[in-house]
């Protein structure tokens, strides 16, 4: 019997973008299946109805994407 699969918004941080049928790519903290929440980064439809494919971060990941993307930009 397949596990159910629950996710839980923790905190929503930022809308990256918008696209035109109204799918936004966003930076959440999300909880899946009740384990301690991530870094997400993925595609919404309007109401959260539907996810589309993303990649979730520990925070030790995101603060090293965060210094990489530092200093890429200030090169």
């Amino acid at each position: 019997m397949p596990k159910e699969f629950s996710y839980e918004i923790e905190e929503e941080i930022a809308v990256l973008s918008e696209s035109a049928k109204g799918w936004t790519k966003e930076l959440n903290l999300v909880s899946y299946g009740g384990a301690k929440a991530k870094f997400d980064i993925r595609d919404w439809a309007p109401e959260k109805e539907k996810m589309g494919k993303g990649v979730t971060l520990t925070e030790e990941e995101a603060r090293a994407l965060l210094e990489a993307l530092q200093n890429y930009f200030s090169e």
